[in-house]
C-alpha cells in the first residue's frame, strides 16, 4: 500500500455533481497540526468536519444530482469515509486521508473527493544544513554558499560545544 498524506486546513476538494472546487477549513479544533514548522497554518482535517461550514465557499457551484435546470449547490458534509483510525485527535475525530471522500446530505453519495491534500514542504535552517555544498553551487552558482554558512550566528550549548 503507498503512503498517503494527511489532509490539512487548505486543501482542494471537488464534488463530482458541481462545477468548481472549494477550500477545505479546520472549525473543530486549534491543537494539531502537520507539516508546519510554526504550527499555525495547517490543521488537521478531521472527521468532525461536518456540516455545511466546511468549506470557504460553501459551495461547488451549481449541483447537477437532481438533472433539470441545476439549482446553487449548499455542502452539507453528513460524514467522512475512508479516514484513518488508528489515532483520535484532541476533537474525539479521526485524521482525513488524500483519498477519503464526504457524503453529502444533497447526493448522499461520497460525492466529495479531495484533489490536494494540502500539504507543502517548508525548508528549515537545518534542510540548509544538511544541503551538500556542491550541489548547491551547481543548483545556484550566483550564490556563495560558504558565506552564507559563515554568517549564521553560532549556537553554544551548555557545556561551551557548538
Amino acid at each position: 500500500m503507498a503512503e498517503k498524506h494527511i489532509v490539512v486546513q487548505g486543501a482542494m476538494c471537488k464534488c463530482q455533481f458541481g462545477q468548481a472546487p472549494d477550500m477545505l477549513k479546520v472549525l473543530s479544533h486549534q491543537k494539531e497540526y502537520a507539516n508546519d514548522k510554526n504550527a499555525s497554518k495547517k490543521l488537521i482535517v478531521t472527521t468532525k468536519e461536518i456540516g455545511g461550514t466546511t468549506f470557504e465557499k460553501n459551495t461547488f457551484g451549481n449541483c447537477t444530482k437532481n438533472g433539470g435546470p441545476p439549482p446553487p449547490c449548499k455542502i452539507m458534509v453528513t460524514e467522512w469515509q475512508n479516514f484513518y483510525d488508528k489515532v483520535q485527535l484532541s476533537n474525539g475525530g479521526y485524521m482525513i486521508l488524500e483519498d477519503s471522500k464526504a457524503i453529502c446530505a444533497v447526493a448522499g453519495t461520497p460525492c466529495i473527493e479531495i484533489t490536494d491534500h494540502g500539504q507543502r514542504t517548508e525548508a528549515s535552517q537545518q534542510n540548509f544544513k544538511n544541503a551538500n555544498k556542491d550541489v548547491q553551487q551547481q543548483i545556484n552558482p550566483l550564490v556563495n554558499t560558504e558565506s552564507m554558512y559563515k554568517d549564521q550566528p553560532a549556537h553554544q550549548g551548555e557545556d561551551g560545544v557548538i
